[in-house]
């Protein structure tokens, strides 16, 4: 069927086309996976076209007054973009949680004077927070979660008209709320190394006192090194638990942010 409710599509039509390709492209630009620099710039748009050019038949909406400014179609459109962002954001801060927790984990094994190139973002990180980010976005494909957001996304045209995104109070306070879980979130991922490092910190401190002529710091870097990779691979089931039950809370999460948005719309 044809999108349009004209073969040739007019005014009207491209500008509901336009806004509904910004709300979908708001979301693809900040999902994990889709953003970022990994996938090639062609991909992203063939996708994000794709998309709706899909889903545009079967939302069946009805395009909005087409403003007379320039300047009311950019603030339409930068409101559609904000839609999708917003929704990705709840799962952007699980992965800056474990972001958090691999520059955790590389301070204290010793890897905070190396860094490369991160190929998901294309700035520098500690190579820890690179191999934690892969291990969480191989888990979130697995899991199916970027299918929630495509519903999402697809859901949210239901819930919240066009051009209907309001900031509020409410969505103030609970983006707040949620960045704070990633301090919570990233401590819980680095817990295991943490702990352990730190009493291997503790040994090490009471055997200069008590050999003062074995050197402490040639034995802790690569004792550091070893017992971190040996934790971080004895406790890897135990991390994916906790980022399977962190992804498991995105529903209700977004279903919350609907309520949110709706009420302040």
């Amino acid at each position: 069927m044809f999108p349009f409710s004209t073969p040739l599509p007019g005014p009207a039509d491209l500008y509901l086309f336009t806004l509904v390709l910004c709300r979908i492209a708001g979301l693809f630009a900040a999902l994990p996976v889709f953003g970022g620099q990994r996938l090639p710039v062609v991909i992203k748009i063939v996708t994000v076209l794709a998309i709706t050019v899909l889903c545009l038949p079967i939302l069946r909406l009805t395009p909005p007054p087409l403003p007379s400014d320039p300047f009311s179609v950019g603030l339409m459109v930068l409101r559609e973009m904000l839609i999708g962002l917003t929704l990705a954001f709840v799962t952007q801060v699980i992965f800056a949680a474990v972001e958090f927790s691999g520059q955790i984990i590389g301070m204290q094994m010793g890897f905070s004077i190396a860094s490369l190139i991160d190929p998901a973002m294309g700035t520098q990180a500690q190579p820890m927070s690179v191999m934690q980010t892969l291990l969480a976005t191989l888990l979130f494909l697995s899991l199916n979660i970027h299918h929630l957001f495509i519903r999402a996304i697809i859901d949210s045209f239901r819930i919240i008209p066009l051009g209907g995104w309001r900031m509020s109070e409410a969505l103030i306070r609970f983006m707040v709320e949620v960045t704070g879980d990633v301090f919570t979130l990233g401590i819980r991922l680095a817990a295991p190394v943490m702990v352990t490092l730190l009493l291997t910190s503790v040994v090490l401190g009471i055997m200069a006192r008590a050999f003062p002529q074995m050197n402490v710091f040639m034995v802790s870097f690569p004792l550091n090194i070893g017992l971190g990779f040996l934790v971080l691979g004895a406790t890897l089931l135990l991390f994916f638990h906790v980022l399977e039950l962190a992804f498991g809370t995105l529903h209700n999460q977004v279903e919350l942010l609907f309520r949110v948005m709706a009420k302040g719309g």
